[in-house]
C-alpha cells in the first residue's frame, strides 16, 4: 500500500526485516525441537540462537535469490553466512519451503487481526459514546431515500455499533481459525521430521498444528479469514455512506469536521466536502477487492501448487494496512462528527405533518373502517402536502368522512412525536446491554 493509506504498526508487520525473522525462529524452534528428541547434535540446535540479535540484511538475501532464484534458499543461504556452514548444516533438516511460507503468513495474519481489533475496540468506543450523546435526538427515518417515520440520531448510531459488534465476533472467529502452523515436511506426511517438531514450534509461535497440512495449510482459512475483512469493508462503506448522505446540502444533519485552514474546492471556496468518508467508500472497495481471489486460492493442484503466493503476497499486506487505515480513518470521523439536531427537527417537518400518517392509518383500522377504506382517506389528504403544500393535519381535520372515525383530540394525539421514541430505551438495552 502507498504510504498515504498506511500506519507504521500495520505496515512494520508486513517488511521484509518482520518475514526474516519469523522464518529465522520457525528455523531455530525447529532445531530446538530435533536436538531434544536426538535428530540433530544439541551444540547445532544452539548455534543456530547465535543470529537472535542479528539483523538480516536484506540487500544480501536478494542478492543471493537473483542466483537462486528461490527466496527460502536465499535465506538460509544467509543464515549460514552469520552462523557459519558447519553450524547450519542442519537447519532446515526435514523442513519445505511451505512450512516456512504457511507458517510465516498465518503469524502475520494473526498479528494483523490483533492491531484490527484494537482498532475495532476504539470505533466501537466512538460509535458507543455518540449513541448514547444522541439516544433521544429525533431525525427522520428514511426508506428508499424518502421521509418515511421520526427515528433518532442515537439508534441510527446504535445500528452501526451492532454492526461493527459482529464484525468483530466475526473478526475474533477468523484470527482464530487463521491461526494455525505447518512444519510436516514434503506433501505433509511428516516423513522426514517428526510430529512432535511442529507441536512445539507452533507452541512457541503462539499458533495450533494444522490437522492435515499436505505440505501448504489449507486455504479455506485463508478465504474466511479475508472475507471477513471484506464484510468490514462494507460495514465502513455503509457508515460513510449515511454521513455522506447526512452532509448534502439540501440535508446537513450532519459533517465531517472541518478544520482551521481546511480547504473543501481548488476552484469553489465555500465548499465543505465529505472527503474522508468518500475515501472511505473507495478504501472499502480495496479490501473487497480481494475476497474473490482468496476465495479461488481455495483450489489447489494436489498437495500443492504455487498459484496462490502471487495473489497472498498482495492481499495479505495490502487488505489489512487499508483496512487498518479506514478502521481509524473512521473512528476519527465518529468522535469528531458535527451533528445539527435543529436541521434534523427541521427536515423532519418539511412536509407538516405527513410522517405521521401510518398512526392514523391503524387509528382508522381500530375506529372500525377497513383497511382499504383507511388507506384511500389517508393516502387522498397525504397527496395534497406532497402536491399543493397543505399541512397533513389540517386536511385531516377538514375531512369529514375521517372525522366520522376519529375525534379531532385523537387526530391531534396522532401527531406526538414521543410516540415513536417510547421504545428507544428497549432497543438500546438490547444493544449495549
Amino acid at each position: 500500500m502507498i504510504p498515504r493509506y498506511s500506519r507504521p504498526e500495520m505496515v512494520a508487520i508486513w517488511s521484509p526485516e518482520t518475514k526474516f525473522r519469523i522464518w529465522y525462529e520457525i528455523e531455530a524452534h525447529a532445531c530446538d525441537a530435533m536436538a531434544k528428541i536426538g535428530v540433530i547434535p544439541a551444540e547445532n540446535a544452539a548455534a543456530v540462537w547465535k543470529a537472535k540479535d542479528v539483523e538480516f540484511d536484506v540487500a544480501r538475501i536478494d542478492e543471493i535469490e537473483a542466483v537462486t532464484k528461490h527466496d527460502v534458499i536465499a535465506f538460509l543461504t544467509h543464515l549460514a553466512e552469520i552462523i557459519g556452514n558447519d553450524e547450519a548444516r542442519f537447519v532446515h533438516q526435514g523442513l519445505t519451503s511451505s512450512d516456512v511460507l504457511d507458517t510465516t503468513f498465518n503469524v502475520q495474519l494473526v498479528r494483523a487481526a490483533d492491531l484490527l481489533l484494537a482498532q475495532m475496540d476504539k470505533l466501537l468506543a466512538a460509535l458507543k459514546t455518540r449513541a448514547m450523546e444522541h439516544k433521544m435526538t429525533v431525525r427522520i427515518g428514511r426508506s428508499h431515500g424518502i421521509h418515511a417515520e421520526p427515528t433518532t440520531m442515537g439508534l441510527t448510531f446504535a445500528r452501526f455499533y451492532a454492526e461493527m459488534d459482529r464484525n468483530k465476533r466475526r473478526l475474533q472467529v477468523a484470527r482464530e481459525e487463521i491461526a494455525t502452523g505447518a512444519i510436516s515436511g514434503a506433501v505433509g506426511t511428516f516423513a522426514n521430521i517428526d510430529p512432535s517438531v511442529e507441536e512445539h514450534v507452533c507452541e512457541q509461535l503462539g499458533l495450533t498444528p494444522e490437522p492435515v497440512s499436505t505440505q501448504v495449510i489449507p486455504r479455506d482459512r485463508h478465504a474466511a479469514f479475508f472475507a471477513a475483512l471484506g464484510v468490514i469493508g462494507s460495514s465502513i462503506e455503509n457508515v460513510s455512506t449515511e454521513i455522506r448522505h447526512m452532509q448534502r446540502t439540501e440535508v446537513l444533519e450532519a459533517e465531517e469536521f472541518f478544520s482551521a485552514g481546511q480547504k473543501g474546492s481548488s476552484a469553489m471556496p465555500h465548499k465543505r466536502n465529505p472527503v474522508l468518508t468518500e475515501n472511505l467508500t473507495g478504501l472499502a472497495r480495496l479490501v473487497r477487492m480481494a475476497v474473490v481471489p482468496a476465495m479461488e486460492n481455495v483450489t489447489l493442484w494436489h498437495e500443492r501448487d504455487i498459484s496462490h503466493s502471487s495473489v497472498e503476497r498482495n492481499i495479505g499486506p495490502d487488505t489489512t494496512i487499508t483496512l487498518d487505515f479506514a478502521l481509524a480513518r473512521l473512528t476519527g470521523v465518529i468522535e469528531k462528527l458535527v451533528i445539527y439536531p435543529d436541521n434534523m427537527l427541521a427536515n423532519m417537518n418539511k412536509f407538516r405533518g405527513l410522517v405521521m400518517s401510518q398512526r392514523v392509518l391503524l387509528a382508522l383500522t381500530q375506529a372500525g373502517v377497513s383497511r382499504e377504506d383507511s388507506y384511500k382517506l389517508v393516502q387522498r389528504n397525504a397527496m395534497k402536502v406532497w402536491e399543493e403544500g397543505k399541512d397533513f393535519k389540517t386536511e385531516l381535520l377538514a375531512d369529514e368522512d375521517v372525522l366520522k372515525a376519529l375525534s379531532a383530540e385523537e387526530i391531534e394525539e396522532k401527531f406526538d412525536l414521543g410516540y415513536h421514541t417510547k421504545h428507544v430505551d428497549t432497543i438500546f438495552k438490547r444493544v449495549f446491554g
